[in-house]
Parts: C-alpha cells; structure tokens; sequence
C-alpha cells in the first residue's frame, strides 16, 4: 500500500528493520504520522479489546508503552471506544498524509 510505504519512508528514523516504532516522535505532525502507521494494524469492522489492543501495539513499537499509544490513537480519532472503554474499533474513515500535512504542516 503506497500510503503506508509513504509513512514508512518519513517515519524511518522512528522504525526498526521489523517495521516497529521505536519511539514516539515528540513533535505534533511526527505523531500524527505515527499514529496513522500504528493505525494500520488495525481491521476496519473489528471490534478489539482493551487487552488486544495493547497486544497489538506491544507487537509494533519497542518502547513498552502501549496506554499511551492507545490513547493517542483515541485521541487523535484513529481508534474509537464504547462508553465504558472496554471495546474499539477502528475509525472509518482515517486522515490521509495529505489532510495531516494541510491541518498540522
């Protein structure tokens, strides 16, 4: 997916050989394009634990901090939750490069 390589390529000093993150970029625009990689390891229509959740993001970063990029994916509104926090699910429609770049550029 050429989006994905996209943000491979301006993530790179970000991402090990295995395609994890290696740390979470501490400017704004850099954690948006962090935010929207993690988002693809995410299936549109699935519904996730808490618990997978952080499996997955344990998975796709080393830094050992899966309740922050959790967080920042809600935040952000790459991931939704129910009410009570137990459920998320992917958003539907995700911010391209482009949109991240006008609105954070």
């Amino acid at each position: 997916m050429k989006e994905y390589d996209d943000l491979r390529n301006i993530l790179k000093s970000f991402i090990d050989s295995d395609g994890r993150l290696t740390a979470y970029p501490a400017k704004r625009k850099m954690k948006l394009y962090a935010m929207s990689y993690l988002s693809g390891i995410f299936e549109h229509g699935r519904v996730y634990t808490e618990r997978e959740v952080n499996e997955l993001l344990n998975k796709a970063h080393t830094f050992n901090d899966p309740a922050t990029l959790r967080r920042e994916l809600y935040n952000h509104r790459f991931l939704n939750r129910d009410k009570e926090g137990k459920e998320y699910t992917l958003e539907d429609i995700l911010p391209t490069i482009e949109e991240l770049e006008k609105k954070y550029g």
